[in-house]
């Protein structure tokens, strides 16, 4: 391996709506967003990264705080990321999805989990270096946890296939 070439990825994950996932090996994180929102963490000197994928904004007080909310689903990526050795210093995140289509959808969640997104991340002073966000269409990103690079797709109409890894039996 040359130098500081990052390790090779061992492991492919499909982030569904409403969780977080922080992987112990190098991983390829995957998620289908359109008004949901995907923060991708990542500690430039641990050189690891986690992502959540959020469907709303925040908890409120009668309802659970669930990883399905913005406020809950940041704060433990941060917690877990801190938990894992990383410092707010050295974490930088992107921030993908909060798509709003006004034939689909009558409320701009969207640009509402967009806000939470960025307001968490400000309030732990942790750069955001990258947005591909609102517009009217989906979006499918994949975030390579060992270097923070992301590769954003625009999709139209979701299709099975978009979901990766995609399996023709599903």
């Amino acid at each position: 391996m040359e130098k500081n070439a990052s390790p090779p990825l061992v492991g492919e994950y499909l982030l569904k709506p409403g969780f977080i996932y922080l992987p112990r090996h190098p991983t390829a994180i995957s998620a289908v967003l359109g008004s949901s929102v995907s923060i991708c963490l990542y500690d430039r000197k641990l050189g690891i990264g986690g992502m959540n994928h959020f469907l709303f904004p925040c908890a409120q007080p009668s309802k659970r705080p669930t990883a399905k909310y913005g406020n809950v689903a940041t704060t433990a990526l941060i917690r877990m990321m801190l938990k894992n050795g990383a410092t707010l210093k050295n974490m930088k995140a992107q921030v993908v999805g909060g798509a709003f289509h006004p034939k689909i959808m009558s409320r701009d969640i969207g640009r509402t989990n967009l806000e939470t997104a960025r307001t968490m991340l400000k309030k732990q002073k942790i750069r955001v270096v990258s947005e591909d966000v609102g517009g009217e269409i989906g979006r499918k990103v994949v975030f390579n946890t060992t270097n923070c690079e992301i590769a954003v797709l625009k999709v139209v109409r979701l299709r099975r296939s978009d979901w990766y890894p995609y399996d023709p039996e599903r």
